[in-house]
């Protein structure tokens, strides 16, 4: 499996509800090629930069020549990530020119990132009329040939013959995957027209700040993931998307080739409450209101799918997803949003009691689930004494669970990305008395040690922590913490491994005294490390108990980033440590009743649907081969998961009916959810159990 499949630029995650959008709206003017240069202000910004990164990144940099070599790569691969537009010549043509591009870079010379673009530019324009050609004519789908869709791996086309049959089998992929959703000869040609001349329009608008911010973000990314650059446009409508209300869908999208995909849904919002938008999912089209077009988006830049998506609070908006299940060719999706203010109380903790796990009928186990680290600055500056927060929330959710006579603790964390440092130190100290909770190690080598702030303890019972691969930043400063004291047991799956602290440099500081906008700097500046000394960065936490649901081949969070930084030890801090768990003993019992569970062979299933999807780079063009293949996945899935629905008692709905029960499919997603919580339950309550036993006949001598 590749590492680093998809790199930074092309990553650059949009919240439609926590942060509307991170670019430029779109734009509608046409710039000519004769506008493609770069201008005294960029070259200014590329020294500075360059000055920037010297002295503050957190990763030691020096502009050598295979530094300057690795960012044309990159820079290719952000302009033409699936290898569909340039060819090996071209390629070739620029890294000669790398020896000396270190040194221009130095200078702020960027000559060759806008010849680069503008060859890019004439290589689109050559493709799409070449495709366009191809929707003149007929398609045979009982030919038996195939499609590599995954070209990230694949040689540069040799020449314009060979990419001639890489773009004809791409516009009859294109072709099928609409043939296979039901859509007339018509239909299919059209939307085709429009989504290939829309490619060339969109790389019309870039202007030369896109051109030269594409660039940069290669340059940056090269260096390491995280550090990124805003143009003063974008750094614009950054500000003015921070100010305005937050309003969407709900969602976190990345770019993935040619797809807008979901990364994650916000807990509370829209797309996560209709229980239809999946992680993996791809957007293919977007719809305004109840029957409005639907509009192609394939090919489109992430900011401009942004842009069609969000909008009013109240209106609806439809998209046209391809589930992750479908893989590369399928069948399509059609859900209906109602677009929505995401408020802190709908991301807000919450708890509920498991009554009687299987394996001890007369405990109850308290669950909280915590969906982010959330802090309510801005009332907090205002001087408001009953501000919300995550630990203020866990804190009274805590007493309630110990009024109702818990047994034991979880604290949910799965998909919860971070947030507030100042909320996982909090948190992290209503489980401990005192002492240290994390440490800092900032680029010049300092390190500091957060602490609990407040030494009372608020809960003192058995706990346990379940993390899944989504778990990331503060949510692994509380993990790490909670399993380097032994204060509690961690269950799920390794989690993200996003260990680095970012910060926004304002870089018109470094010219005082000049009024050019320069723009800004998202720049890596320190990392975190455990209590134990071990960083939480590209490994994550390690579950002391591990769910394996059969996806650890798909490479996921911060080991599938391409220059993350690498994972570190420095010296532990000072800190007690708690009795040691019986781990071996928790594991077998553990192990033998996932073997039983319905719930759990589901999930296996899924995961090795999705891990067989995630493996394939290449899908048959014949009509008959592609809907054998999408019948036999969704037979696989659906049948597994009706089975353990109706085993619970309830009724699968239909997500493909005209009319979806919304409220039925969020009720069906919470039994699904619910497997693993009661999995970590019943391992929580064998702890409990274990523990009551070793302390019994010491009770009994002391009588």
């Amino acid at each position: 499996m590749t590492r680093g499949r998809f790199p930074f630029a092309r990553l650059l995650t949009l919240l439609l509800s926590a942060l509307l959008a991170f670019g430029a709206l779109a734009k509608t003017q046409e710039v000519g090629l004769a506008e493609l240069f770069p201008d005294e202000r960029q070259a200014r910004t590329m020294v500075v930069i360059n000055k920037v990164l010297e002295r503050f990144h957190y990763r030691d940099f020096e502009l050598s020549d295979a530094f300057a070599t690795e960012v044309i790569d990159n820079y290719f691969t952000d302009l033409d990530s699936n290898r569909l537009f340039f060819l090996q010549r071209d390629m070739e043509r620029f890294r000669r020119s790398a020896g000396r591009l270190d040194d221009d870079l130095a200078k702020g010379k960027l000559d060759t990132a806008f010849d680069i673009f503008r060859v890019y530019r004439m290589r689109v324009d050559a493709r799409i009329d070449y495709a366009l050609s191809l929707l003149r004519q007929p398609f045979d789908f009982e030919r038996d040939e195939s499609y590599l869709f995954k070209r990230d791996e694949a040689d540069w086309a040799a020449n314009e013959a060979e990419l001639n049959d890489i773009w004809r089998k791409r516009v009859k992929n294109d072709y099928l995957l609409l043939k296979l959703a039901d859509k007339d000869d018509e239909a299919i040609r059209e939307q085709l027209r429009e989504r290939y001349t829309g490619i060339t329009r969109r790389i019309h608008q870039f202007t030369a700040d896109d051109v030269y911010q594409s660039f940069v973000n290669a340059y940056t990314r090269t260096l390491e993931p995280h550090t990124s650059y805003m143009s003063p446009s974008t750094s614009e409508n950054f500000d003015i998307s921070m100010r305005l209300s937050l309003e969407g869908i709900g969602a976190v999208l990345r770019a993935e080739n040619e797809y807008t995909v979901i990364q994650r849904t916000i807990p509370g919002g829209p797309a996560r409450q209709s229980g239809q938008i999946q992680t993996g999912d791809r957007i293919v089209g977007v719809g305004q209101g109840v029957d409005g077009e639907m509009v192609d988006v394939v090919g489109w830049r992430l900011q401009d799918v942004v842009d069609k998506i969000r909008g009013p609070k109240g209106s609806v908006v439809r998209l046209q997803t391809l589930p992750k299940s479908e893989a590369a060719g399928g069948r399509m999706r059609e859900v209906s949003l109602v677009r929505n203010e995401i408020k802190l109380e709908d991301q807000a903790a919450q708890h509920f009691v498991i009554e009687g796990p299987e394996n001890a009928p007369s405990l109850r186990i308290g669950v909280i689930e915590v969906p982010a680290f959330y802090r309510d600055f801005r009332a907090e500056s205002a001087g408001q004494q009953d501000f919300r927060s995550t630990t203020r929330d866990v804190r009274a959710l805590i007493e309630e669970l110990k009024a109702a006579s818990i047994d034991g603790l979880i604290i949910d964390l799965r998909g919860n990305g971070g947030g507030s440092l100042t909320e996982a130190l909090e948190l992290t100290g209503l489980f401990i008395e005192e002492g240290p909770v994390v440490q800092v190690k900032d680029s010049f080598g300092k390190i500091e040690v957060e602490v609990d702030p407040d030494p009372a303890i608020h809960y003192t019972g058995p706990l346990a922590v379940l993390v899944d691969r989504n778990s990331a930043s503060a949510s692994e400063i509380f993990a790490g913490a909670i399993q380097d004291y032994g204060r509690g047991i961690i269950i799920g799956e390794p989690t993200f491994g996003k260990g680095t602290v970012q910060t926004l440099i304002d870089l018109d500081r470094y010219v005082p005294g000049d009024d050019t906008q320069l723009g800004r700097l998202r720049l890596t500046m320190a990392e975190f490390f455990r209590i134990s000394g071990a960083s939480t960065q590209l490994k994550g936490i390690e579950p002391d108990i591990n769910f394996e649901l059969g996806l650890h081949d798909i490479e996921h969070g911060e080991r599938s980033l391409d220059n993350a930084l690498p994972w570190g030890r420095i010296r532990p801090a000072t800190f007690e440590v708690d009795a040691k768990l019986d781990l071996a003993t928790l594991k077998r019992r553990s192990a033998r009743r996932i073997v039983e569970d319905d719930g759990f062979r589901m999930l296996i299933d899924q995961a090795r649907i999705l891990s067989e999807i995630e493996a394939q780079d290449r899908v048959s063009l014949s009509e008959r081969e592609r809907r054998a293949e999408s019948e036999r996945r969704e037979q696989v899935l659906q049948e597994r998961k009706a089975a353990f629905l109706r085993a619970r008692g309830i009724e699968p709905v239909d997500e493909d009916a005209d009319h979806v029960d919304e409220e039925a499919l969020e009720q069906q997603q919470e039994v699904i959810d619910r497997i693993l919580t009661r999995e970590a339950a019943r391992i929580l309550a064998d702890m409990i159990v274990s523990r009551e036993a070793d302390e019994q006949p010491r009770a009994a001598m002391s009588d």
